[in-house]
């Protein structure tokens, strides 16, 4: 049995959603998302709460059951409060900047990275080495926060690179004489 599963998930007062047959609309203050639920599981809206149920017992539906309900979930969060990474830039000369749809990356290498910010995510350097990306689509701001990162993972020796803030790197300590 699915510990997550079994919740329903309640939808809040300002926020309109609808359920048709494994397809569950979402429509709040900061925008509309739709996620299309596997054929394993059934999805139900009762009374300002949306329920998710396997279909049968095979090992795959009871994987999907938790899986489904925690998307439903991400959906009603993200048009209410919507999510946010963090990242920070360790490094000397290391820095990013916003300029129009572009972020721009000095990293080190011999020219500038350009990444194209997608549509729906905004991204805000509040400091040159601190990039905040943010919108309504958890999935889409996790991927845009881990090709960014892509750019320059940091090492495990001095810590350059680009890392989640709440991300901790193991250090190794150098070579020795």
């Amino acid at each position: 049995m699915s510990r997550i599963g079994k919740k329903a998930v309640a939808v809040p007062s300002g926020i309109t959603a609808n359920v048709e047959g494994q397809t569950v609309k979402v429509k709040g203050p900061k925008g509309a998302l739709s996620a299309v639920l596997p054929d394993d599981v059934a999805v139900t809206l009762h009374g300002g709460q949306i329920k998710v149920d396997p279909r049968n017992d095979t090992k795959r539906a009871r994987a999907q059951w938790g899986t489904s309900r925690t998307l439903v979930a991400n959906l009603i969060a993200g048009v209410t409060k919507g999510f946010e990474q963090r990242l920070e830039i360790n490094g000397v000369g290391y820095r990013a900047a916003v300029q129009g749809k572009n972020l721009q990356l000095a990293l080190g290498y011999s020219h500038d990275v350009i990444y194209p910010i997608p549509e729906g995510i905004t991204i805000a350097t509040p400091r040159p080495v601190e990039i905040v990306i943010s919108g309504t689509d958890r999935q889409k701001v996790g991927q845009v926060a881990a090709e960014i990162r892509d750019y320059r993972p940091p090492e495990p020796y001095k810590g350059k690179g680009i890392k989640y803030a709440d991300e901790r790197i193991f250090r190794k300590e150098g070579k020795k004489k």
